[in-house]
């Protein structure tokens, strides 16, 4: 069996015979050249598995023959070599299809990783193919976007660019960076997914970079961070735009420079991942508002991947829904879609995107009898998927404050209420509204000067106060507390459950 090629591409001599060693040692052929045009001739006559090339050559850019690699159509990843402090060139290069970088000094640990990943990537099959029996890609659907998606991640899976995926909240963005992850020559390593907005900023740099025994108080033992968690595979950093600047000095080093340090360490130590950024926030806007630094931006925006909302894929709905169900069921009692369920989500917008499908399916399944959903059941308001306003209750009485709600579930904050006197407010004694023929008169919606500062809590408490008021009214009869309501005996017992309201008795 003949051993991978390599072209190395380097006009100083001296680097030029140490990739050459190095590459040797680990039994590869090598061929070398110190120009641009020996190096296109080269290619065009021989087979490579792996092209290596300094950023400035004596007849032109490394760039030129990154691009020119690229496009061949052979499939063959190329690598760059920058000068220490030139990580724009980096980018660039990345963005123009390299498959990796090395800087100088180069260090020989650090090119052999790069390297073993680029041939495992020559190696491989076309990662859009699935082999046969293996499991078939986490995004599912078949619309325009969705199959432009996989495509766009077949290509990217090949490289270490970092990438950015952008997409709402509940779209799918993680699901996405674990195709990615497992498409690459990185799929038997970890993959490390961290939700940056949910880390305490004091403990970010020990839960990122690991720290020592006895670095501060309660440090018992040593620990590994994320980054080493992750090494060899794939750190996704998932809502990136909440990190604090401090902590976006320290990230973007850690990138830059592929070395951490533990807290409590006087040594850095080598890791090798590939970073996976997403967020549903405008980091662009961000960066010009001063709150999220330029150039991490530019060091994790190499390679933007955009996720379609699930509004602009609809056609995916009937096979999200079925892999769903699947899941919400089991083997022996299978759900179902009552005859027009499938029409009826198909007229909303999911605002919360596939993340909201699941919730509403699995919320109808509550509700639903003997595993069948019906389109009474995807809603607890109104038979609306929408969220409804609340109207029960409730009238525009500018002077009266807020009616107090049952106490929260032990361990939750109270929900805030506005508080103003023009805010809107509970009135018992509150005329009703018009209502259509064969319709009960429903109370007036509220009124607001100021509006909430949080909707879902807001609402939450209001929906607390009505229950409360309707189990009271009835002497907590559930049954007729939910047919005074309008609603089910299921549903009813269901907001109960979520909103800890307990029988007094």
């Amino acid at each position: 069996m003949t051993s991978p090629r390599v072209l190395v591409v380097d006009d100083e001599a001296d680097l030029r015979e140490l990739l050459e060693i190095t590459l040797l040692r680990m039994g590869l052929d090598v061929d070398s050249t110190e120009t641009l045009q020996q190096a296109r001739q080269l290619f065009a006559e021989k087979d490579f598995q792996l092209v290596l090339t300094d950023m400035r050559l004596p007849d032109g850019l490394g760039l030129d023959l990154v691009r020119e690699v690229s496009a061949s159509g052979k499939n063959i990843p190329i690598a760059v070599v920058t000068a220490f402090g030139s990580a724009e060139n980096a980018v660039v290069a990345l963005k123009a299809g390299a498959f990796d970088y090395v800087s100088k000094p180069v260090q020989l640990e650090q090119l052999r990783i790069l390297v073993q990943s680029a041939l495992k990537v020559s190696d491989s099959a076309p990662a859009a193919a699935p082999a046969r029996g293996q499991p078939q890609s986490r995004l599912r659907g078949g619309s325009a976007a969705i199959q432009a998606l996989r495509a766009q991640i077949a290509r990217l899976a090949r490289s270490m660019a970092p990438i950015a995926i952008n997409g709402e909240s509940g779209s799918g963005k993680e699901l996405a960076a674990r195709e990615i992850h497992a498409q690459s020559s990185r799929a038997d390593k970890p993959f490390i997914a961290v939700n940056c907005g949910a880390i305490p900023e004091a403990l970010m740099e020990a839960e990122f970079f690991g720290y020592r025994k006895g670095a501060f108080t309660g440090a018992a033992d040593e620990r590994d961070g994320f980054f080493q968690a992750a090494n060899g595979g794939t750190l996704m950093l998932d809502e990136v735009a909440d990190l604090p600047l401090a902590m976006q000095v320290k990230l973007l080093r850690a990138i830059q420079e592929r070395r951490v340090r533990k807290i409590g360490a006087t040594a850095e130590e080598p890791v090798d991942v590939r970073i996976i950024s997403a967020t549903h926030k405008n980091l662009e806007k961000l960066v010009e508002q001063g709150l999220f630094r330029q150039d991490l931006f530019y060091r994790l925006n190499v390679i933007e991947l955009r996720l379609a909302p699930l509004r602009e894929r609809l056609d995916d709905l009937d096979e999200l829904v079925e892999a769903i169900l699947a899941r919400l069921g089991s083997f022996e009692h299978k759900v179902v879609l009552a005859p027009g369920v499938l029409d009826v989500l198909k007229g909303y917008s999911f605002p919360g995107n596939v993340r909201e499908l699941e919730n509403i399916l699995e919320r109808a399944l509550a509700f639903s009898n003997d595993g069948v959903i019906s389109a009474e059941d995807l809603a607890l308001k109104g038979g609306s998927l929408a969220p409804a306003a609340p109207t029960a209750s409730l009238a525009a009485a500018p002077a009266a404050a807020p009616a107090a709600p049952a106490g929260p579930a032990a361990g939750q904050p109270a929900s805030p209420l506005p508080s103003t006197p023009a805010a809107a407010s509970v009135a018992a004694e509150a005329p009703l509204t018009e209502a259509p023929a064969g319709e009960p008169a429903m109370p007036p919606l509220p009124v607001f000067d100021v509006l909430p500062s949080n909707l879902p809590a807001y609402l939450e408490a209001v929906e607390r106060d009505i229950l409360t008021r309707a189990l009271a009214q009835t002497n907590y009869n559930r049954t007729q507390a939910a047919q005074l309501l309008g609603i089910s005996f299921r549903q009813l017992r269901y907001q109960m459950q979520k909103l800890n309201i307990q029988d007094p008795s």
